[in-house]
């Protein structure tokens, strides 16, 4: 399958990276890991992103999310990138933290967020599967992007805590 024609964002494209590795995103690239709680604070479900077959990693679960473009910061990047591919309002969330993945070329931050107001994320791109509300305890049972994998368990780990910006090393 082919990814769908789009035009070419300033952002678009592949870093070779020190690490060994290809990493999409000229600028880095960010997503939002959108939490819901419950009454007491905890976090119950996060939004996760059934990636298109045609994509890196394809038929993997993830967050939505994708290139910065020039001078954008992670938190705008994984706003934007949220509402692209899955209909999720700004105005819906607030920001909780950040959680870089530094490599020596490239980063990847995931932005935390909280709902704020009912999100429904949908499929509003050529990027996604599914889009779901996934129980935290039930993540760690999909096939994740290898990343995504890699990073979940700190990810979890912090969901509970106080909010937080700090980087996470590959």
């Amino acid at each position: 399958m082919e990814p769908p024609h789009r035009p070419r964002q300033p952002g678009d494209g592949w870093v070779e990276c020190g690490c060994g590795l290809r990493h999409w995103g000229l600028f880095g690239a960010a997503g939002l890991l959108l939490v819901r709680r419950d009454d007491g604070g905890r976090a119950t479900a996060v939004v996760l992103q059934h990636r298109a077959r045609w994509s890196h990693h394809g038929g993997t679960w993830g967050v939505p999310g994708g290139a910065r473009m020039p001078q954008e910061s992670a938190a705008d990047a994984a706003l934007r990138e949220a509402a692209e591919e899955a209909g999720i309002d700004r105005a819906s969330v607030r920001l909780r933290s950040e959680h870089v993945l530094q490599h020596p070329d490239w980063s990847y931050t995931t932005v935390v967020a909280d709902e704020l107001l009912p999100v429904e994320p949908s499929v509003t791109d050529a990027e996604s599967i599914e889009l779901r509300w996934v129980p935290v305890e039930d993540v760690a049972a999909l096939p994740l992007l290898p990343a995504f994998a890699d990073a979940w368990p700190s990810l979890r780990d912090r969901l509970d805590a106080p909010d937080q910006v700090e980087p996470v090393s590959p």
